[in-house]
């Protein structure tokens, strides 16, 4: 699997841009779809069908929608579109689930075969849905071409692993796009950067991560589950944001530009602006498709809008997979933003902007938490051992051993986790731009520096064991 991670980016990528670049531009859709779907299929070929089916049924029902005149007719082709997406998502996602919790009820058990999870079916599925629903809400027009429109779920930056892009944000890019000079250098810089923050940060963060919470509760001390989930939750930032940079620097190689999917979530002040700085494609399209629709906050009673809250954040968190603590999380956030729109804001906007931070960051660790256990008894263990509730001891030899192997990393996560580094590009961007002449210097000092980044990448993921993204299995 890691030979596979270097052909990809030493074989397939540049194979892929060297053949688009020098083909006609009449041709340059059908290349991508075509390297999408070989992508696709390179780790999941069984699936790509599925993946068609689910594409042309949405096809056809958006131009139907769109030609439909009567209202009626067209919000129950909307519903029918809404269930045959989520009957096929909930089939490979949920159905165990529902199975198992009918089977505590049942004197004989129904039989199931557990089905694998095709890779990122949550995203295209979502991505679909919202492609259709904008359709209805005449916010774009139909797609007439399948091949576009298979394009714009297929494309194979952000496939797998998001983040989830909407059609009205391609749709022009689609038909006509340009991929300057400037497209080139700034889409491989931040492919790179995503590349690095996996590799070189979210991997060993991981193995920390990984091995503490293979600790049984009895095992674990106070600083050693403070390191665990420490290292868990710069995992799981470093790992999907570093996706997320990926999928934008190398659509933006081909002319795209995605929307930003995260903004340094752990400078945040509350647990409101968190959720706006973390996966925004993910929140947005739930306020856009699930919050609104249900009323928002423009109800006639106060109480009504702590409901869609709570209903919203439930559904983001059983999106995330089909387990109780995966909706306990979503359910726990949207409780704490219904505090905070509540009485909690007021009462922070008082106190200091540091404590706010320390608040925000005990709050998501503790999310964190549900989200990573397996099981209620052991998220409470853990938790509980946080605290100093538990027998466990403050420290033991393993605690003092993960802090002295991992510190540095440990350091250089927290620090890239900060605004910091944004800094460096907003100024050595300026500087580019402003000069009357081409800054050759810079130019060359950033072209020398991020090729001894990928060698440095390189290096590791020869010596690396497999270690996928996170989010693949969402």
């Amino acid at each position: 699997m890691v030979f596979s991670s270097l052909i990809f980016l030493y074989v397939f990528l540049p194979l892929v841009l060297i053949v688009y670049f020098i083909s006609p531009k009449m041709l340059r859709n059908m290349i991508l779809l075509l390297a999408s779907l070989f992508f696709y299929a390179w780790g999941e070929p069984k699936y790509v069908l599925l993946m068609m089916i689910s594409i042309l049924l949405n096809y056809i029902l958006g131009i139907v929608i769109e030609n439909t005149i009567s209202q009626s007719k067209r919000k129950a082709l909307l519903w029918l579109v809404i269930f045959s997406n989520l009957a096929i998502l909930g089939y490979y996602k949920y159905a165990g689930f529902f199975v198992d919790i009918i089977n505590n009820y049942l004197e004989e058990a129904i039989e199931w075969q557990a089905v694998p999870l095709p890779i990122g079916i949550s995203f295209y599925t979502f991505q679909a849905l919202s492609y259709v629903i904008d359709v209805y809400r005449k916010d774009v027009k139909a797609q007439r071409n399948f091949l576009d429109l298979s394009l714009f779920i297929t494309l194979f930056p952000q496939l797998v692993a998001g983040p989830i892009v909407r059609y009205q944000t391609v749709a022009e890019q689609i038909k006509k796009r340009l991929s300057t000079a400037e497209d080139w250098m700034i889409g491989t810089r931040r492919f790179v950067q995503g590349l690095a923050k996996k590799v070189l940060i979210a991997n060993p963060m991981g193995e920390v991560a990984d091995h503490v919470f293979s600790l049984s509760g009895g095992d674990l001390t106070t600083g050693t589950a403070w390191i665990g989930i420490l290292a868990y939750s710069l995992q799981i930032y470093f790992d999907f944001s570093g996706y997320s940079d990926m999928a934008i620097g190398l659509a933006r190689i081909f002319g795209f530009k995605f929307e930003e999917n995260f903004n340094y979530p752990y400078i945040a002040q509350s647990v409101t602006d968190f959720w706006r700085r973390w996966h925004i494609s993910l929140s947005s399209w739930f306020r856009d498709y699930v919050y609104f629709p249900l009323g928002g906050s423009r109800v006639s009673h106060e109480w009504k809008l702590y409901r869609n809250l709570l209903i919203v954040w439930t559904l983001t968190g059983f999106w995330h997979g089909a387990s109780w603590t995966f909706m306990a999380w979503g359910f726990y956030y949207g409780l704490l933003i219904c505090l905070e729109k509540w009485v909690l804001l007021k009462w922070l906007e008082r106190i200091p902007r540091f404590l706010r931070h320390i608040y925000i960051l005990i709050i998501v660790m503790i999310g964190w938490v549900f989200f990573r256990a397996n099981d209620f008894t052991y998220a409470f263990s853990f938790i509980k051992t946080m605290f100093g509730l538990s027998d466990a001891a403050l420290y033991n030899y393993e605690t003092i051993l993960l802090t002295k192997d991992y510190a540095v990393y440990f350091v250089i996560a927290i620090i890239f986790a900060m605004p910091i580094y944004r800094l460096y590009q907003a100024w050595s961007e300026q500087r580019a731009t402003s000069s009357l002449t081409f800054d050759w210097s810079l130019r060359l000092g950033q072209t020398i520096y991020y090729g001894a980044l990928l060698l440095f990448i390189t290096m590791f993921l020869v010596n690396a064991t497999h270690n996928p993204f996170i989010y693949f299995r969402f």
